[in-house]
């Protein structure tokens, strides 16, 4: 039930979120590395800090990665839907996207920059556009010199969207209200409730 999404779909929820945690195991262990990103198609280009562990990693060659991509999450309180008998639960997004992460040439960083900054910009819309070219072009090389450009082949996608699907339409509009009203501080809840309102009104498992 709550893992039927669409390729298609986990992976336009992907490239709209374009932040999550590119995980792998290295000589010590597992690691992690959070970062920004772009997705085209069956490519998803990122950068990080020079020092980063898993960039350190990537210099021995590509390695299986995988990278996770959370949405908004949340507790819900069985007090919310109204009906005896419930227990608590967690409600939450989640696509995971699996595939060989590796370092790509150091010449295609800026062109990534833009890329990654345009995709970004222009949900800023009326702003005008900030774009490299604003950056002293000394200040921009220096700055550059300091991230490395990678870049994931998916191989396979997953994931989870738990939106209260198992609950009646009643009980889903009363969690969804309490979330709308910030119930749970700390949390971004009415994006959590703008997905379950929207999963209700479609009307998808």
């Amino acid at each position: 039930m709550f893992r039927r999404e669409p390729r298609a779909h986990l992976l336009a929820f992907a490239q709209e979120r374009g932040f999550g945690a590119f995980t792998i195991v290295g000589s010590e262990g597992v690691i992690a590395a959070h970062a920004p990103f772009v997705l085209q198609e069956e490519r998803v280009a990122a950068h990080l800090v020079r020092g980063n562990p898993v960039a350190r990693a990537l210099q021995g060659g590509p390695l299986s990665a995988l990278l996770i991509v959370a949405g908004p999450d949340g507790y819900i309180s069985p007090d919310w839907y109204g009906t005896d008998g419930r227990v608590p639960t967690w409600n939450y997004v989640a696509v995971h996207l699996r595939g060989t992460l590796r370092q790509v040439a150091q010449s295609e960083i800026r062109a990534h920059l833009d890329q990654l900054s345009a995709n970004f910009e222009k949900r800023l819309a009326p702003k005008p556009s900030w774009t490299t070219d604003q950056v002293d072009t000394a200040v921009l090389a220096d700055l550059m010199k300091q991230i490395v450009p990678v870049a994931m082949t998916i191989v396979s996608v997953e994931g989870t969207f738990k939106l209260n699907q198992n609950r009646t339409p009643r009980e889903r509009a009363g969690a969804t209200s309490a979330l709308d009203g910030g119930a749970t501080p700390g949390l971004d809840t009415r994006a959590l409730a703008t997905l379950m309102r929207a999963r209700a009104e479609t009307g998808d498992p």
